[in-house]
């Protein structure tokens, strides 16, 4: 896959820094090319549930970001992208002491995209795919931000 933005890897750190809920799950971007991306974060007590084991709804969080973040690496230059959809499959409890987010897109497309990811944890140094994600991207050719 090819960019369309020379600039796209600082335009999507750039982006992932004004996110508020990535900051506080301690969330880092990394890029691995055009329509491939990684988001690792570690494990944190006060975002589990009752059994401790990571939220699925922070779990789900964490991929919708990595499969908005993939997609986004393919777009314009003034473009952006929202979730339209996306399917959640949970493997395993999310524990261990840090996770790894990878999402590909799989078909790109000027008006929507589909993505792919997965989330593995890692503990004692073994790592288990815990969730799978299938998203729809939608590109955004105009878009405001939401005023405080």
């Amino acid at each position: 896959m090819e960019a369309q933005d020379t600039g796209y890897e600082s335009k999507a750190l750039e982006s992932f820094g004004r996110q508020a809920v990535m900051q506080t799950l301690d969330a880092e971007l990394s890029i691995q090319g055009p329509g491939i991306v990684f988001i690792r974060f570690p494990f944190q007590s006060r975002f589990t549930q009752q059994n401790g084991y990571i939220h699925a709804g922070i779990v789900a969080t964490i991929l919708d970001s990595a499969c908005g973040y993939a997609a986004f690496t393919l777009m314009p230059q003034g473009a952006d992208v929202l979730t339209v959809e996306f399917k959640v499959n949970l493997l395993r409890p999310a524990k261990g002491d840090h996770f790894a987010a990878k999402a590909t897109v799989v078909k790109p497309g000027k008006t929507i995209s589909v993505v792919e990811a997965a989330l593995y944890s890692s503990e004692y140094g073994e790592e288990k795919p815990v969730a799978t994600m299938t998203a729809t991207i939608m590109t955004m050719l105009q878009f405001s931000k939401i005023e405080e």
